[in-house]
């Protein structure tokens, strides 16, 4: 990867990408995976692979529109998977994160996301702690709202993408404003703490006014966080197959205008920024949760898309981005006996030299940067002689000179610093994965 070329390479929000992950032969163990790593304060993920529709830019495992009977299926074998996963831990691991993701996860009915709280809890473990849950206009109805709110769900993140309608469907995502105003009063209604408003800049005919426009509306609700994300357009997505990236004339530019445009915008408001996609009311208090730290933390994932890790292995189930393939990695978990889920079955191993790059990436994509005290204590080393790279992005105005932080137009770049800093066999695994 260059830093000389786009600044939208790629979203780098895992380090490595499942797409570098290996089946893993011998399969080992969980219960050996676990030993000897510290399990008090586990982040648990909990993946729901459904959806009302794909959307256009989506390259999610997800499937839109499942039987009936599949989502019954799919509850179960959770189920059975949180029981083999929780054997699996120290009697004493203990969480400190809580995420339900997807696909969207309100797809399910109130009955089943009392169904898979039961799990979470009962089973896994996984209560009483800071709980995000994602969720889409068409799906966020009040008693779906009151079933997150009685199981302590402190953050509701909702896609928006665009109040434009005409935008909404050049996303190919088709839903009408009334419908998204509708799911933002009932969100506000249930008192959730935080609520997140996802949005999408770089759709084709997009408009700095369009954007402004959004952008405002999405500020009438006052949202304790925002993301905001440039459009991709991925291979076997929606928008892939029907338009590449024709008619988008000098699109990184216009993204670049419109970032730039909706940072102003959003520190005006009052916003600070935590990434360049992340920015956070000024007035919001952090949570009160457990101690939790994402350099150096330990994930348990439940579903067939969810990733978990260690400090040196990092695994998951298959991975999949087109329909048929996604529909096949559902059936063969759905179709797993319970002993299975005793075992890591794809993943990626990473050495030393892969732990500290994580770590860096990790804390220098964050707009507050590298804490190199804790760098050191947990490796004995400096992050800047580990990574002499680091020098480049100072070079170019990207970096602060203590090679700690990254400026504001670094942070504008983290798409194209995130990619040109994965190691040589990292890069060389997701080359070599077949996209399916």
């Amino acid at each position: 990867m260059s830093l000389d070329g786009s600044p939208y390479q790629g979203y780098l929000y895992a380090y490595p990408h499942k797409t570098a992950y290996r089946k893993l032969t011998p399969r080992p163990l969980l219960r050996d995976v676990w030993a000897g790593e510290r399990q008090d304060a586990l982040f648990a993920y909990v993946h729901v692979p459904f959806c009302e529709m794909r959307c256009g830019f989506c390259n999610l495992f997800t499937r839109a529109r499942p039987p009936a009977d599949q989502v019954t299926a799919y509850l179960a074998q959770l189920g059975r998977q949180a029981g083999a996963v929780r054997e699996a831990l120290a009697p004493d691991a203990s969480f400190a994160r809580l995420a339900i993701g997807g696909g969207t996860p309100t797809y399910l009915t109130a009955p089943e996301l009392a169904e898979m709280f039961g799990v979470v809890e009962d089973t896994l473990g996984a209560v009483g702690v800071p709980l995000g849950v994602e969720t889409s206009p068409a799906t966020a109805t009040a008693d779906r709202l009151a079933v997150l709110t009685a199981h302590g769900v402190t953050r509701v993140s909702i896609g928006v993408q665009s109040f434009v309608d005409a935008e909404a469907r050049a996303a190919v995502r088709p839903q009408k404003g009334r419908e998204v105003v509708a799911a933002l009063d009932t969100i506000r209604a249930a008192d959730v703490p935080v609520l997140n408003i996802d949005l999408i800049y770089g759709i084709p005919g997009q408009t700095r006014e369009t954007w402004q426009y959004s952008i405002d509306q999405a500020l009438r609700w006052r949202p304790e966080e925002l993301f905001l994300y440039p459009l991709y357009v991925r291979p076997l997505t929606g928008l892939g197959r029907r338009t590449g990236t024709d008619g988008l004339d000098d699109w990184d530019g216009q993204r670049l205008e419109l970032y730039r445009h909706a940072v102003q915008v959003l520190t005006d408001a009052g916003y600070v920024q935590q990434s360049m996609r992340q920015f956070r009311r000024a007035d919001v208090p952090a949570d009160d949760g457990p101690d939790y730290s994402c350099q150096d933390d330990g994930m348990i994932g439940l579903g067939c898309g969810a990733r978990s890790y260690t400090r040196d292995l990092h695994y998951s189930f298959d991975y999949a981005v087109s329909v048929t393939e996604v529909r096949a990695v559902i059936d063969d978990y759905l179709s797993r006996p319970a002993e299975d889920f005793r075992y890591a079955e794809f993943g990626f191993r990473l050495d030393e030299r892969e732990q500290r790059r994580r770590w860096l990436l990790k804390s220098v994509l964050r707009a507050e940067g590298m804490d190199a005290a804790a760098y050191t204590a947990r490796f004995g080393s400096r992050h800047h002689e580990d990574f002499p790279q680091l020098v480049e992005l100072v070079r170019r105005g990207w970096m602060e000179e203590d090679r700690s932080r990254l400026t504001a137009e670094g942070l504008a770049r983290s798409d194209a610093i995130g990619p040109w800093l994965v190691s040589g066999p990292v890069r060389a695994a997701m080359a070599g994965h077949v996209l399916r």
